[in-house]
């Protein structure tokens, strides 16, 4: 492979001839092999990093600062960063050591690169646009990296949001096609009392939406950042002016109405947003583990469970059980709820690792959080396309278990007393026979009586009564 020398702190190195990328990114390269996960996997993370350096270019003009000539070729680098043409440059490890400066440096070096191409140079001639003199002018990676990764989870929720909508939904679709067909619910796995089918769907469906209205206030926390904060939040090697300047640019740029943190030194090593973030996440991964738990015990079976619904066959489900079929997408929906769970453990974890004016451990407390969206969204989709929309009901099994169960009555109870019902579900559960057969048996009440009392739609709301 041809390459070219570059050189820093620590003497030179070799750097493929044609990259975008120098010195600092190839030594992270080198240091970094820990995961499969690069910054280049994490298109809206690379998308940010392009925004925070527009802007603070923009910002370094205004002030007189940078000439025009290197203005205009380094806004037009970082353009083309935020459109995408450049993901393949940002080869480094999302899990590294440094507080993230081999990911800022990365995004450094390539706008730098970028811009002297764009100004008739060669690529590392850094004394006409030098990574660390004009691309991280009035900056460090301390208020640039964490800026950086707010706004990725800014542009990341709104897209999560959209699948999690999606979800929510199918299944609703899914509460109105089921919407008459009667069946028992179940509470410690025991019989309750009678409900819909299609009140079970919609209640997943409503569970999942809160999540929406949680996830954007979480979210909105990212809208405070710390640009000028520079090494520790004092601001040194910043000029007067530069922060407001950088986050008016800022917010002209990604559309966000991102602010200025009140107390610079403050906002620098706080992490509390990402915890809060991350919980979020946490919470709705729990949420749809619980659907997807109760999606694989309704379709138990077929003959020897509950059998209540049917999912999508998707596979065949064992190498040696002949006809086995198994909940293989909720199981791996599952699956990814218990990885965003474990990550919210490493986000907590991270955070507290905080020490004096910096936490070092944001790389993978961003890297979790990102991963955790990632997964959620993929697995969204899949657990909809492949699952929720196939979903068809076995109303019969629904109806004869209501009609078995001595569930129902409950439902009687306000017709025959407490003692009584009682003393038939006892009977039923002595003798196998159903409450309705004691009840007619006994001549409690007459068959006329029992069909309108046990009508689907007399059990599964509040009755109209009057005072006896």
């Amino acid at each position: 492979m041809a390459t070219r020398i570059e050189s820093d702190l620590l003497g030179e190195l070799q750097v493929p001839v044609d990259a975008y990328y120098g010195v600092q990114t190839q030594r992270a390269v080198e240091n970094f092999n820990i995961s499969t996960a690069r910054l280049s996997h994490y298109r809206h993370f690379i998308w940010a990093l392009g925004a925070v350096k527009m802007a603070a270019i923009k910002a370094n003009h205004e002030l007189g600062l940078v000439n025009d000539k290197v203005k205009n070729a380094v806004v037009q680098a970082c353009k083309e960063v935020m459109e995408g043409k450049f993901d393949k440059e940002f080869p480094i490890d999302m899990i590294q050591g440094g507080a993230g400066t081999s990911t800022n440096m990365n995004a450094n070096e390539v706008i730098a690169n970028r811009a002297l191409e764009l100004m008739g140079y060669e690529k590392g001639q850094y004394e006409y646009c030098s990574p660390n003199d004009i691309v991280n002018l009035s900056q460090s990676t301390n208020d640039a990296y964490p800026t950086a990764i707010k706004l990725s989870l800014i542009k990341m929720n709104y897209i999560l949001i959209e699948h999690l909508q999606q979800l929510v939904e199918a299944f609703k679709r899914k509460g109105t096609e089921f919407a008459d067909i009667i069946k028992m619910g179940r509470t410690q796995l025991q019989d309750a009392v009678p409900m819909t089918l299609g009140q079970e769907f919609c209640a997943y469906a409503m569970t999942l939406s809160e999540e929406i209205e949680r996830l954007n206030q979480n979210a909105n926390l990212f809208l405070e950042v710390n640009m000028g904060a520079t090494a520790i939040g004092t601001g040194i090697n910043s000029v007067e002016g530069y922060s407001d300047a950088c986050v008016k640019h800022l917010c002209d740029i990604t559309g966000y109405p991102i602010v200025l943190a009140s107390d610079l030194v403050e906002a620098t090593p706080d992490t509390g947003s990402y915890v809060i973030y991350s919980s979020a996440l946490k919470r709705m991964a729990v949420k749809i583990s619980k659907v997807c738990n109760d999606l694989r015990l309704l379709s138990s079976g077929p003959r020897a469970g509950l059998n209540e619904i049917n999912l999508p066959p998707m596979q065949p489900g064992s190498s040696i059980m002949p006809g086995k079929v198994n909940p293989v997408i909720p199981e791996v929906m599952n699956q990814i709820c218990y990885k965003v769970i474990g990550n919210d453990l490493t986000v907590t974890f991270a955070a507290e690792a905080g020490q004096l004016q910096l936490n070092v451990m944001e790389p993978v407390l961003a890297h979790s959080i990102l991963e955790s969206i990632q997964f959620l969204m993929r697995g969204m989709d899949t657990l909809r396309l492949k699952c929720i929309d196939g979903i068809t009901a076995n109303a019969d099994v629904c109806e004869n278990m209501v009609l078995k169960s001595i569930g129902i009555v409950t439902a009687l109870n306000p017709h025959i007393g407490y003692k009584n019902s009682t003393r038939i579900a006892k009977e039923a559960l002595k003798t196998g026979k159903g409450v309705y057969e004691i009840v007619l048996e006994e001549g409690i009440l007459s068959e006329e009586q029992l069909k309108e009392i046990l009508k689907p739609e007399n059990m599964i709301g509040p009755a109209k009564r009057t005072c006896q």
